[in-house]
Parts: C-alpha cells; structure tokens; sequence
C-alpha cells in the first residue's frame, strides 16, 4: 500500500500523462441494471496512452481540521484546497461504497479551457470518489468543486455509477478568467446502455427533471453570451454547442459507438453513415436497449473489437499484412502525395495503458458487491484480474513499471511484450493468446459465486475477516495468472521463432505466408516470383 507520499507523486504521475498536452482517447461504457444479466451497474473506461500505468489504493482517513490537499499538476503543485473530516477508500476508480467513475476527453472549443482553474479532470475523479456514497452525490461534489476553485481540462464525458444508477455527465470550462464550468449530467434509463468516446455525446436535455437531469446555472447563459447559441436557433443541444463534430471527430469516436451499439443490439440495424460524415446522417442515439442483458464477460468483450465483420475490418486491409494484424503504427493521420488520410481507430488499440469494469451490485454487501475487473495493455490480448474495493493491498507487479526499462516483475512489461510479439505472425499467435486469456477469465467468472460465497459466510460473526479473505485471494489470482502469462511468452518466443511454428513435438514447421496474401503479391508483379516450368529442383538453400 502506498504511503502519503507516495500516493501524490502517482496521483502527480498520473495527472502528468492525462493532462500535458498528449490529449489521450479513450472509450467509456455505461450499462444500467436493466441492462446487465446479474442486475449489476457496469462501467468501463479505457485510458488510452503510451504511458505506464500504475494500480492505486487510497485508504480511508481521518483528517484533522486544517488539513490541506495538495492539488499536482504536470509541472508540479499547482495549490491546496481543504481536506474534510473523512474521506472513503479508494481502489484506483472505485470506491468502498461501489461507486466508479471513467471519462473519455471530447476536447470542445479551446477558448473555453480555463488555465487559471485549479482543478484537472483526473482530480475531480479522484476527489469525488474520496468524497461520495452515491453517483448523484459524486456529480455535485464535482459540480461544487469546480465551482469553488475552477477547472482546468479542455472538455469531459464522465461515466459516473453506483450499485444502482448510471449518470453521464458533460463538463467544460468557462475560457481565461472564467468561473467554475459548465456542465449537465443525465441518469441513463433502467434497461439502457450509453457509450461515448471522445465525443460530446449529450444533445438536447430537459430543464425541469431534477430527478434524471442536473446541470449547471450557467450551461445555456455561458453559450449566450460567447455567441455560440440564439434560442432562435432552435432547442439548446449541449454537443452541438460545446463540441460542433468535425468529419475527423465522427470517424475516430462515433464510429466507436457505432461499433458498440451495432454489437449490443443489432436488431437496430444501425448505419455506419453517420461515423462516415454521410450527409443527412442522423448522429446515433446517446443510449440504447441491448437486443438481450450484457454479462460482465461480454462487457469486456466489447472493448476488443476492431470493427470485425464489419467494412472497416482492420483485420482484413492491405495494411493488416499477411497475418492480419489490427495494429495500425501512429500517426492515426498520414499524407501521402499532398492528400491527408487516416486510419480507423478502434475501441482495442495497441496504445491502451489500462482498462477496468467495474461491477456495482445492490444485492450484495458493500465489501463484497464492489468489483474492480482491471486489465494493463491492449485489451485484445490482455486479461482483467478482480479486484474488490474492499481489499487492503492490491498486486504489486501492477504498481511497477518504467517505460525506459523492460522488467519482468512488470505487469504492464509483460502484457505490452506478448501483445508486441504477435505482430510477427498474429493470425496463429492470436489463437495461443485467446486460448489462455478465456481460460484465466472463464476460470475467474468460474470461481466468483464461490468466493462470495465464502465471503458472505464471515458476514455475521467474522465481518472484519473478509477484506483479508478477498485480499488474499485477489493477490493469488493475480500472481498465479501473471505467471501463466510469463509462461505464454516463453512459449510465444519457442513455438514462433524465425518465421518456423513449432508442431507439438517441438519441430520447426515451415508455415509460409497465406495464400491470399502471396496472391495479391504475384497480381502486383507477376513475373518477379516466378519460376519457368520444372526449373524448381525442391531443395532449398
């Protein structure tokens, strides 16, 4: 567990990556308890960056009066704000009373970003975790922060949950000078889901439905009075006003909703068109109800995709190669002969520093209900490990890690090397890797009802013994896990090595190119490869 100190040189580390300027994507899910098989709230947030991420516990503490917050900033510490009497155990994300909070960066105007106020993105997440029982208390804890002190960031989707409501919530600064934000959150329908992926994605909202809808005093004033909105224009649309969509913005974060909805409910049959800036398009809806209830397994799966079976497959294009990598190497925009391009831009992408879902459960007692599924690297060829909010150390090869040092004591080292390692051949490698990664996680859901159960059982008589039980058993499973993952590597390195695939006994196999690949290549250049007729004596040299 990280001391004091410690604590603000990672929280300072983080705030580094996220807000100095690099901009990083991500994708975030929201799934309400209609929506989930087993009556969960489940979020997730992909952080997407080429950082090494390290896993964090905050513990609960007592604070005295006086106490102060120190608040980082990337160029080191920017203030100080006062801490309360308590504050809640966190575990990276999620709290001790199953509330979670993602976000994913939508930019907006840049006139608008405030670099007087105090507060970054990352530190109202964590501030509010510290400080809510309820994702409702965390919007206002959130909303009062920023108004105290001011906000930072360039625009903000958060995904806010608890054990049973599901909030998205909008936020951007007041420009230099400015006070406070403006913002707008609404309570995602029971039975929907929501996703969103550097992209305003709340339209128009209703003004009298405290119950489903908070916002700010200022949200339609502000645009007013920069002239970004006339109410002869029509109804106020938070997106169009603090993030007007640029054919760019369409194709790398509406088509990521695309994706996700196309998934979840395809009896939508929901066009591609407007991802693709097809004019007319209508922008997709800002939540849907899945075709059937998602399972925690198939909420991870959505953050694997790459538009399979889909025509924007990055499995299939010339650039996959001949083994079909979905990997496209940055810049994401190219020239070629004076002309911009682009390459598509996925939910699972290679430059993932981390991603969690978490799992809030109403039925199920607070150090047990709170599940914290966690993964390092590119989620295609990762695993989560589970943690519960209640534990009170978490994996230490999770917490290590230099981007200047490969370490095999690194989690993050070793997911980003087999993750590297099948770009060589990954049409085979990828089937060694999945295999593995459903056994871990098949084995974790597996287990799961046990383990709770167990935990229940010390409820009554032996309640302060389960934080240990569930300790104990999240650092086993990581440890022992990680250890089938070094164990891949080694046999990732054996079996493919020099463009040869081992078969079981250990014999290099000479596998080749596919087909359809070596295909291609003769249609190019039909005579460059070609042999004359019975010139081939079969030995090669």
């Amino acid at each position: 567990m990280a001391n004091r100190n410690e604590q603000k040189l990672l929280a300072s580390l983080l705030i580094f990556f996220l807000i100095g300027g690099l901009g990083f994507p991500c994708t975030s899910i929201i799934v309400t308890k209609g929506a989930s098989a087993d009556g969960s709230v489940i979020i997730t947030y992909s952080c997407d960056g080429e950082f090494l991420p390290r896993l964090r516990l905050y513990p609960a503490a007592d604070h005295k009066p006086g106490e102060m917050v120190e608040i980082m900033g990337f160029r080191g510490k920017r203030g100080e704000i006062p801490e309360i009497a308590h504050t809640y155990k966190v575990l990276d994300l999620m709290n001790e009373f199953q509330v979670a909070i993602g976000e994913t960066t939508f930019d907006g105007r840049e006139e608008l970003v405030n670099p007087d106020g105090l507060l970054n993105y990352p530190q109202l997440m964590l501030l509010a975790l510290q400080r809510a029982k309820t994702a409702r208390e965390a919007i206002r804890v959130m909303a009062d922060l920023v108004e105290q002190y001011g906000y930072a960031s360039s625009g903000e989707s958060f995904s806010i949950a608890d054990k049973n409501e599901a909030w998205i919530m909008e936020m951007i600064g007041t420009g230099k000078g400015g006070h406070g934000a403006v913002w707008v959150a609404l309570r995602i329908p029971d039975g929907m889901i929501c996703a969103h992926a550097n992209m305003s994605r709340i339209g128009e909202f209703p003004l009298n439905d405290p119950e489903n809808c908070l916002y700010s005093k200022n949200v339609i004033s502000l645009a007013v009075e920069k002239g970004y909105y006339q109410s002869k224009n029509g109804p106020f649309n938070f997106s169009q006003v603090y993030n007007p969509p640029t054919e760019q913005q369409v194709k790398y974060s509406a088509r990521r909703v695309w994706s996700i909805f196309r998934r979840v409910a395809p009896s939508l049959h929901l066009s591609p068109d407007y991802s693709s800036s097809v004019k007319g398009a209508k922008p997709y809806p800002l939540w849907i109800k899945p075709d059937r209830k998602l399972s925690v397994a198939e909420v991870m799966a959505l953050h694997r995709d790459h538009y399979e079976g889909t025509q924007f497959d990055m499995t299939k294009d010339l650039m996959a190669g001949p083994f079909g990598a979905p990997d496209r190497w940055r810049p994401i925009n190219w020239k070629v002969d004076g002309r911009e391009y682009s390459w598509e831009r996925p939910i699972s992408t290679q430059q993932v520093a981390s991603v969690f879902v978490s799992q809030s459960r109403a039925d199920v007692p607070d150090e047990i209900g709170g599940v914290y599924w966690y993964g390092l690297d590119n989620p295609y060829t990762n695993f989560f490990i589970p943690l519960y909010t209640s534990i009170t150390a978490i994996p230490e090869a999770y917490t290590k890690g230099s981007m200047r040092a490969f370490s095999h004591d690194s989690a993050w080292w070793m997911f980003n090397f087999v993750a590297n390692y099948a770009n060589l051949r990954y049409r085979d490698m990828i089937v060694d890797i999945q295999k593995v990664q459903k056994e871990i996680e098949d084995q974790e859901f597996a287990l799961q009802p046990e383990i709770e159960q167990t935990a229940r059982g010390l409820l009554a008589s032996k309640r302060d013994l389960i934080p240990v039980f569930l300790t104990n058993y999240c650092l086993s499973t990581a440890s022992t896990n990680l250890q089938r993952w070094v164990d891949l590597a080694e046999l990732l390195i054996t079996k493919y090595n020099d463009g040869y695939v081992q078969d079981e006994k250990g014999r290099p196999r000479e596998m080749g190119y596919p087909e359809e690949w070596l295909r291609q290549e003769i249609k190019k250049n039909p005579e460059r490869f070609r042999l004359k007729e019975g010139s081939g004596s079969g030995k090669e040299l």
